[in-house]
């Protein structure tokens, strides 16, 4: 699970524990980037 926070005209994707994970320049980016980057983890 992650969250997304709106932070100065751009998205910023943390994990649960609320480490920085990477940035998009919208909620759509953030989203694909997140599948991309699950992918990778697992």
């Amino acid at each position: 699970m992650y969250q997304m926070k709106y932070v100065s005209g751009h998205i910023q994707v943390y994990d649960l524990r609320g480490r920085f994970l990477f940035s998009a320049d919208s909620e759509r980016e953030a989203r694909e980037e997140w599948e991309n980057y699950a992918e990778s983890a697992a």
